[in-house]
């Protein structure tokens, strides 16, 4: 098989110069020149759908240095001779990326992003050598890429670097920014955000009134407020993944998975793909995460047994959800197990923020998940509210891959929350035997739960053990004793004590009592409790527990 899949590579030259796969996008390039007369565009989507490499192609198509002609053979803007003609490798292009900007603190921040900006001018030495630049502009280039100059200076760079590259082609410069919000998200999270904001600002004057400037396309994954940002800008457009103008060039349609499974010998996997990484609509699109279509390809081409992975998880820390599950000030355990069920939520959304109020708001929270791809919009006929209220939109969780991420946030999240919960009572209650007490306090732990794998067994026991875990004594899950696996073992070495729980699932409130005797019974047959006290523990109590929805019964043996 000659396919080669670019896993990890966003750089367009790169791509297309050794062979490798490549969805063909460039009909981008064609929407966006419909409006070449914007000054600014705009474009957010959710990391990993290929903002970048879809700047990289902007950038090899429109750089004055280069010659793009064989990169974008066989590709659809080809067939556009006349536009080919009037724009490909016609402009002075700027293209740089503020997606390494991070740090611990403001300090390591921003020298690393005087670090991106004096790399960008070295690759543009040769302004210096045109005889076209005063002595203060010569003196201010060096200091920029010598990593030397003062806040002021680095506020000006990029608008007096679109002025320099004017001055020398004679014609205005095409400005190519990726990730711009990156450093704000980071310096949001360390809180240096005041000062990152300061200079990311002011590094933005170079869209605002700049006469050098041909246009500019601006990335990144939220819209920030323009009176944040963008102070005072003009002819600003914005497009969104509410929006539908370039939405099919950012992730993969089923159009273009289709082409890439039929290529690569693999159809026979489209409905398993379409599970897990498509139902992100992207305006009127439905839209797959490239990110991990690419990677699970490339795993089959290695080994067709591979089973899908969260690829796309990996990408973040995915804090997001386990931020909205510690805000105790917001009720939302409903919304939660409506989502985790396949439902939808109708939420309002705000698409104009800024990263130091992300978490201010319910409202802003959902915006969130939405605007970051954890959340997508569901289609009309999903919906039962119609028409929805303005600025609502209905939510649902977008694939299996997604639905893994929240199903492992909500688990960890409770087994964090359990550990918090003042336990002496249900602990004291096990010990002694009392299992009307145990009844009661874990109905009430259970409704403070967010439920998932529809009140499944495997829900039921994933609760138990979170219950008692963290709690100084050692729980055994599904542990081989006696003569089989007891679902749940609590040991209390100290004392020579111990608990066997027995898990039951009852698909009716009149069949609990039913299903705790069942329990209680397989303890007795499995000889759980006898392989225990086998072990040199004197006080071995024995439960059996029946679920149905949020309600529990618990019986001693």
């Amino acid at each position: 098989m000659d396919i080669k899949i670019p896993v990890g590579r966003s750089d367009f030259a790169d791509i297309r110069q050794n062979g490798y796969y490549f969805a063909d996008k460039s009909g981008f390039i064609e929407e966006l020149l419909k409006t070449d007369a914007t000054q600014v565009t705009l474009i957010t989507r959710p990391r990993r759908f290929g903002k970048t490499l879809a700047m990289s192609m902007l950038a090899e198509f429109f750089d004055v240095q280069k010659d793009s002609r064989q990169l974008f053979s066989g590709l659809s803007i080809a067939d556009n001779t006349t536009l080919c003609k009037n724009w490909m490798n016609q402009y002075p292009t700027l293209f740089l990326s503020f997606r390494d900007v991070d740090g611990l603190n403001f300090s390591s921040a921003y020298a690393q992003l005087v670090s991106v900006l004096a790399e960008l001018y070295k690759k543009h030495l040769y302004l210096t050598e045109s005889g076209k630049m005063n002595q203060f502009d010569h003196d201010l280039f060096f200091q920029t890429a010598a990593e030397q100059p003062n806040l002021k200076v680095i506020k000006n760079s990029l608008f007096k670097l679109t002025q320099l590259m004017e001055t020398y082609y004679g014609k205005p410069v095409i400005l190519l920014i990726d990730e711009y919000d990156v450093p704000l998200a980071k310096a949001s999270e360390k809180s240096y955000y005041p000062e990152m904001l300061d200079v990311i600002k002011g590094i933005m004057k170079v869209i605002k009134d700049n006469s050098s400037l041909k246009f500019a396309v601006i990335t990144g994954c939220l819209r920030i407020a323009k009176e944040s940002i963008f102070t005072g800008t003009n002819n600003f457009v914005s497009d969104t993944i509410s929006d539908t103008r370039f939405n099919e060039y950012f992730g993969f349609t089923h159009q273009d998975v289709n082409k890439l499974l039929h290529r690569t010998g693999l159809s026979a996997y489209t409905a398993q793909i379409k599970e897990w990484y498509n139902g992100y609509r992207f305006g009127n699109f439905e839209i797959y995460c490239p990110w991990d279509v690419m990677n699970y390809v490339n795993a089959l081409i290695l080994d067709p047994s591979s089973a899908p992975k969260n690829y796309w998880e990996n990408t973040s820390d995915n804090g997001i959800i386990r931020s909205f599950l510690n805000r105790t000030d917001f009720d939302v355990n409903d919304k939660f197990e409506t989502l985790l069920a396949g439902g939808s939520i109708v939420e309002e959304i705000e698409e104009n923020l800024t990263y130091d109020i992300l978490e201010s708001s319910e409202k802003n929270l959902w915006t969130l998940l939405y605007l970051s791809g954890y959340l997508t919009k569901a289609a009309s006929q999903e919906v039962s509210i119609q028409p929805l209220p303005p600025e609502h939109f209905a939510l649902k969780i977008p694939n299996a891959e997604v639905m893994g991420i929240f199903k492992k946030s909500v688990k960890s999240w409770f087994t964090e929350y359990s550990a918090k919960q003042d336990r002496r009572k249900l602990f004291t209650a096990l010990w002694n035997g009392d299992y009307s007490e145990l009844t009661s306090l874990i109905s009430d732990l259970l409704f403070d739960t967010i439920s998932y794998h529809d009140y499944k067994e495997s829900f039921y026991h994933a609760f138990l053990t979170g219950l008692f875990s963290n709690a100084g004594f050692r729980v055994e899950s599904n542990y081989e004793n006696g003569l089989g696996r007891s679902d749940l073992v609590i040991k209390d070495r100290k004392n020579r004590r111990a608990a066997v729980l027995e898990a039951k699932w009852a698909n009716s409130e009149e069949k609990l009592e039913s299903e705790c005797q069942k329990a209680l019974k397989r303890i007795e047959e499995k000889q759980y409790a006898q392989k225990i006290e086998h072990d040199g523990f004197q006080n071995v109590q024995r439960y059996g527990i029946a679920f149905f929805q949020k309600k529990c019964l618990v019986k001693k043996g």
